[in-house]
């Protein structure tokens, strides 16, 4: 498979999303419409749509979820241990440690569209799915003391996780979907990989600073590193040693390792700012994890047997 050439339509997108920001005319509340449409509607639809469509059985998706959340559960433990480990500030550390495990779904979903077709993009749902929840947990535990919200209503409010257990409920009971709500479906979903990877080069802030105070900017930049090397090193490397271990198929293998090493999810920064967290921090992050793993991705699809 050629690597570069199943890529570059995603990276493309990206790239225009971010041209399109910096040099077009469209004001910031169309951006932030543009996000909303695509987390609220058209996201939830791709993957509601996936997983009643597309046939999953236990034997190819238990290991394949067992090695994507290993990988979860690492970059969850490794992340927390920024905080002894580093001596970081408790309020950077809080608003940044999300995005050693979080990631980026659009990206996740066009990729694994690319790679395995509607059965690659099945499996890549079902992760989403599962995943998801434990990290929102993870992500709002550490800024919990700086906000009122509650963890399950954050969770019950969270369409990614809405969609995923409609679609197992419906897939449950053996029902097949109506060929026009099946189109329909359909449709939305694939407005939702191209205008979600514009979103994420939308976001990308290249010209941002981790920090303006220059004798702080060190212990940021240590921590930057910790977080990126977590999220693009460590986790794909445990769903890779996992995902031999347990002996997965190539197109589920490639799935998990490619899951675990997409770069951290744009909605980190909504997170961070909304809990009064250090945002300009968490946005230096995620356009760091993002460029990153323009790198990092192509090697652990190789490693994989992609």
């Amino acid at each position: 498979m050629n690597i570069v050439a199943l890529l570059f339509p995603d990276i493309t997108l990206i790239l225009i999303g971010w041209l399109v920001h910096r040099h077009g005319s469209f004001p910031a509340a169309f951006w932030d419409g543009l996000e909303r449409l695509v987390y609220f509607l058209l996201f939830p639809a791709l993957l509601f749509g996936a997983i009643v469509r597309n046939p999953l059985s236990a034997a190819q998706s238990g290991p394949m979820l067992a090695a994507a959340l290993g990988a979860l559960v690492t970059g969850i433990l490794l992340g927390y241990l920024a905080k002894p480990a580093l001596g970081a500030d408790p309020r950077r550390f809080a608003s940044g440690v999300q995005c050693a495990f979080r990631f980026n779904s659009y990206i996740t979903l066009a990729v694994a569209l690319r790679i395995g077709g509607s059965e690659g993009l099945s499996l890549a749902a079902l992760i989403v799915g599962f995943v998801v929840p434990t990290a929102n947990i993870a992500a709002v535990y550490a800024l919990a003391r700086n906000s009122g919200a509650g963890l399950l209503r954050e969770l019950l409010r969270n369409p990614l996780v809405l969609a995923t257990i409609s679609g197992l409920l419906v897939k449950s009971t053996g029902l097949r979907l109506p060929e026009p709500i099946d189109a329909t479906l359909i449709r939305l979903g694939q407005g939702a990989l191209t205008l979600g990877l514009i979103c994420v080069g939308a976001g990308l802030r290249l010209e941002g600073q981790p920090d303006p105070q220059t004798e702080q900017r060190g212990d940021t930049i240590r921590l930057a590193a910790w977080f990126t090397a977590t999220k693009l090193l460590a986790m794909p490397l445990v769903a890779l040693l996992i995902g031999m271990a347990l002996g997965l198929p190539k197109l589920s293998m490639t799935i998990a390792v490619m899951y675990a090493s997409m770069p951290t999810a744009p909605a980190s920064y909504v997170l961070a700012t909304r809990m009064g967290g250090d945002g300009r921090f968490v946005a230096f992050l995620i356009t760091v994890s993002t460029i990153g793993a323009l790198f990092a991705l192509p090697f652990w699809l190789w490693a994989s047997g992609a």
